[in-house]
């Protein structure tokens, strides 16, 4: 019996701890493709400034939003602005 508990328990955390290895995963190719959508739109910026801001995210949704706000907004600094927000 204690060992089927422990067993479960062990499952539980491998599921979990699989789960948020999936979701760091996802977290960091957002950061990337953001980092390098930036670096195309504004190739005189220094995009790498925002790394740590952006890692900084937990987040997913938000990394998300930011990277698809990479692709339209008009200029780096407001990049920067809507960040910081």
């Amino acid at each position: 019996m204690a060992e089927s508990i422990i067993q479960i328990s062990e499952q539980r955390g491998e599921q979990r701890g699989h789960q948020q290895g999936i979701e760091q995963g996802a977290r960091q190719t957002s950061i990337e493709s953001t980092l390098a959508v930036l670096n195309k739109r504004f190739p005189d910026a220094e995009v790498e400034t925002l790394t740590p801001a952006l890692e900084a995210i937990e987040d997913l949704n938000r990394l998300k939003h930011l990277n698809l706000e990479a692709s339209f907004i008009e200029t780096f600094h407001a990049f920067q602005d809507l960040l910081e927000a």
